[in-house]
């Protein structure tokens, strides 16, 4: 296991860690080709999937829907990804007024079809999304796979380029970093042991030294459970979940107001205030009262609503990985 831009390597390829593939996954991927096929995972599924300005980096949002506006598929111009309204390809940046754009997120499809141009000759792969890929055969081949469908190869990768590790680091997610690790773990297993005389190697990409990001020092150590500990300890000095659960609402003002005041009766915090996401949405989270448990509570006063037949319905989460956006 290597992460690309660390020691030495810095000082051979400057722009090692920030560059998408640096020259070490090359090396890796051509290498691995000589004997059979390597896997390049990539995080996002789809062509590019978000613009920014070429200036600025301010994402280009639609004007429409404030939605993310990327390249659904090759010879396309862009468009919006939530309600598919096309955007000029020389729209001005809102905040500095540039014409230029640069793709912020590039999908599976888009990174294949890069790697075919730069392996002429060589097969190449995708798997993701509707397209997933069960098997691939022990011959030469350029895999590119988002996480969970990568396909098994019987022999082992004899090589794989892990791209992007900042996207799967920067989730809004509270299991961000432990879900990462699953992510690049599962990819880095796929890949032929090192025994034997392999030369097989594992690149990490796009991430900070492993030294300050404990996802990546665990999954240089292959050490998970080292990682479950400091989350977990943590956690407990934050009081998130698992020591302390928490519950989200979300849906109409006047249900989720009602709903957190009742929950706030009964003891349990508040943190921060009823907070409207748009005309016909709010939403709030509250901690769990000592002794007090939350589950019950929730249950309680959903039933109450249900028996009255509250016509302002409220989405109850437990535990929310991700918080409320």
């Amino acid at each position: 296991m290597v992460v690309a831009g660390e020691g030495r390597q810095e000082d051979r390829d400057p722009a090692a860690r920030t560059a998408r593939i640096p020259s070490l996954a090359w090396q890796a991927l051509r290498a691995g080709l000589d004997t059979g096929p390597v896997l390049v995972q990539v995080p996002r599924q789809g062509y590019v999937v978000a613009l920014a300005c070429q200036d600025c980096r301010t994402p280009v949002r639609c004007p429409r829907c404030e939605g993310p506006v990327g390249v659904p598929t090759a010879g396309r111009g862009p468009a919006c990804r939530w309600c598919g309204l096309g955007v000029a390809d020389r729209s001005r940046c809102r905040s500095c007024g540039s014409e230029r754009l640069r793709a912020s997120g590039v999908g599976e499809r888009r990174t294949a079809e890069e790697l075919g141009r730069a392996f002429p000759g060589v097969r190449v792969v995708s798997s993701g999304g509707a397209q997933v890929v069960a098997c691939v055969d022990d011959s030469p081949a350029l895999v590119v796979a988002t996480p969970g469908a990568e396909p098994w190869a019987p022999g082992g990768y004899r090589a794989a380029a892990l791209l992007d590790g900042w996207q799967l680091l920067d989730r809004a997610s509270l299991d961000a970093a432990v879900e990462a690790l699953r992510r690049w773990a599962a990819a880095a297993a796929l890949v032929r042991p090192a025994a034997g005389g392999s030369t097989a190697r594992v690149v990490l990409c796009g991430v900070p030294p492993h030294a300050q990001v404990p996802a990546v020092e665990a999954l240089v150590r292959w050490d998970p459970v080292w990682l479950a500990a400091r989350e977990l300890a943590d956690r407990v000095d934050l009081g998130l979940p698992p020591l302390r659960r928490h519950v989200l609402l979300r849906g109409a003002p006047a249900g989720v107001a009602a709903f957190a005041a009742q929950l706030a009766e009964a003891g349990h915090v508040l943190l921060g205030e009823v907070r409207a996401t748009g005309p016909d949405e709010a939403v709030a989270v509250l901690g769990e009262a000592q002794g007090r448990p939350l589950a019950e509570d929730v249950r309680a006063v959903r039933a109450v609503r249900s028996a009255r037949k509250a016509d302002d319905p409220v989405r109850a989460v437990l535990d929310p990985v991700e918080g409320p956006r």
